[in-house]
Parts: structure tokens; sequence; C-alpha cells
């Protein structure tokens, strides 16, 4: 997984494919539990598909930004992730842009 900030209030995680994406999702929530100031950027750019477990760590980093009111956006979704998103409905309730920089905008305009 990398790390990246911009412009401070915004950190951008770039994470890998299964087997390891459940443990960097978990990784992320435990690193911004305590931060209140950050917006996040989970870039998918390494990863096809993503499992159900996954998907669970996923919303509950959702959870964890929502209940600070902060906001969390996924960029560089694979079509085939995106495909579960959509099967499963989760993607209704994601901020979902094409690359990191429409995901700054998106965070930038609301």
């Amino acid at each position: 997984m990398k790390i990246g900030s911009i412009a401070g209030d915004i950190i951008v995680f770039s994470v890998r494919g299964e087997p390891d994406l459940g443990n960097e999702l978990q990784a992320i929530t435990e690193m911004v539990a305590g931060d209140v100031n950050s917006n996040v950027i989970v870039n998918f750019v390494g990863v096809d598909i993503i499992r159900s477990s996954s998907l669970t760590k996923l919303l509950k980093l959702r959870q964890a930004l929502v209940a600070r009111e902060r906001q969390l956006v996924l960029c560089n979704i694979h079509p085939l992730t995106q495909s579960i998103l959509e099967i499963t409905d989760i993607n209704s309730i994601f901020a979902i842009a094409a690359d990191k920089q429409a995901g700054v905008s998106l965070i930038r305009s609301s």
C-alpha cells in the first residue's frame, strides 16, 4: 500500500489486490480512526476484483469516516469490481471517481 497526501486534508491510499486488500483496508481504517481532519481517497489501481470480506472492511472504513464527517472516495475501479459493487448495490453509498484528480475534485466540490 502506498500513502500520499494532497493539500493536507486528503490522504490517498493506493491499494493492492486480493488477498492483501482486506488487510490494507483494515490498516487504513485504523490509521484514520484517530485523524478527524482527513478525507480519504482509496485508489484501486492495483485491484481487479474484490472479495466480500474486503467489501465489509470497506464499509467499516466508510462508517468510520462518515462518523467524523469526512469523505471517502474510491477511484480507478476495475470493471470487475465495479460489477460487484453494482450487483450488491453498494455502489450507491460510495462516491466513485475515475481517477485521483477526479476524486480530489469530488471532495472539493462538496
